[in-house]
């Protein structure tokens, strides 16, 4: 029988304990959490089979440890279970960046019990009380695994991964934060910057805040995360976001500069090699940046149900515009995008999924 250990218990680790729960329903699961109510709640879910408020040889021989808490507390972790540990087990965390913890498994010598992972899932809710297996459906998990870990434990992870309806992606740990970095951290900033910029410039009556209408709110939408967590993984890739930054700013003047001199053709090749580049992604929309009109909704991962999805939308006279499966779900809720081309028609669908018990997110 499999032994499953979990230190914090929150949104990410629950959604995974009760995914684990599903897949393989005779498995031990451990979890501790500074709050006994946590554990409790845990309990009664049936996410856990034991609670403990303290990391103790509880977890000695657990066959795999999720560090599920920031980055600063998982690398306190790692050194409350370096003397408990097995020599069969698997420690794996699941932040957002992956330098830190690396760095941390290698001082502690246990470079042969670590892989890291990332699950490109979540939502603004936190806690075991918002955990669900299906935010963790078709959205990828990456595996940065060390050079000492048998490939074995690799292939066990990998395989686990699947079982719960993620997409495994196996990168080094380098090579992740590079890429979270460009993809997720920087626009992050970059979207914040841009927030802030049209709020120093408005007028004291707000008018840009009035107007601001769809191009502006899809480019700042991931303004609204949150402060606390991104302080954190700004801090910990510090590097990486800075380089690109210091990229982005360098062609962010080479376009002031052509702007300012008027350069003829200068933005128009800008945009066009951006619009190809971005209609190249499976869920581009084509064109200029429009209004959307969509929403997300938590299916299960089986046979039909997008067809049942579809079937619903038809029978009740509602156009889709676009439908697809979201996979990289770290800041977008809901397995199922949905897009719609009117929002009469977006309102009726969501009235519709939520009189049917459907979880609907409506994307702002």
């Amino acid at each position: 029988m499999k032994k499953f250990g979990f230190l914090s218990l929150g949104l990410i680790g629950g959604s995974i304990a009760l995914a684990i729960r599903q897949i393989i329903p005779d498995a031990e699961i451990i979890a501790y959490a500074r709050r006994q109510e946590t554990l409790d709640e845990a309990l009664r879910a049936g996410a856990i089979d034991k609670g403990v408020t303290s990391v103790n040889d509880s977890f000695h021989n657990c066959d795999m440890i999720f560090l599920c808490a920031p980055v600063a507390v998982n690398n306190d972790f790692l050194k409350l279970l370096a003397p408990i540990i097995s020599e069969k087990t698997i420690i794996t965390d699941v932040g957002s960046v992956k330098g830190s913890i690396h760095k941390a498994v290698g001082q502690l010598g246990l470079t042969a019990n670590f892989i890291g992972g990332h699950p490109m899932a979540g939502s603004e809710k936190t806690g075991f009380a918002n955990a669900n297996p299906l935010i963790l459906e078709n959205a990828y998990y990456i595996l940065t695994p060390t050079q000492n870990v048998p490939d074995e434990a690799v292939s066990e992870y990998y395989s686990l991964v699947k079982k719960m309806g993620a997409i495994p992606l196996v990168l080094s740990h380098k090579e992740h934060d590079y890429v979270t970095a460009a993809i997720s951290h920087v626009p992050h900033l970059v979207a914040a910057a841009l927030a802030n910029l049209v709020h120093d410039h408005d007028s004291a009556e707000g008018t840009m805040k009035l107007i601001a209408a769809g191009g502006f709110k899809d480019i700042t939408r991931i303004a609204s995360s949150s402060p606390d967590m991104w302080e954190s993984i700004c801090m910990a890739n510090a590097e990486n976001i800075a380089d690109l930054l210091d990229d982005y700013i360098r062609s962010l003047q080479t376009v002031s500069e052509a702007v300012r001199a008027r350069r003829s053709g200068f933005t128009f090749d800008l945009f066009k090699a951006s619009k190809e580049y971005r209609d190249s992604f499976a869920d581009a929309p084509k064109g200029p940046i429009k209004k959307i009109y969509a929403c997300c909704v938590d299916i299960p991962d089986e046979a039909g149900s997008i067809a049942k999805v579809a079937a619903l939308l038809a029978k009740s006279d509602i156009s889709i515009k676009n439908i697809g499966i979201v996979h990289n779900r770290e800041y977008e809720e809901g397995v199922l995008r949905v897009e719609f081309y009117e929002e009469a028609a977006l309102d009726k669908a969501v009235s519709l999924f939520q009189s049917l018990s459907y979880t609907v997110y409506e994307r702002s």
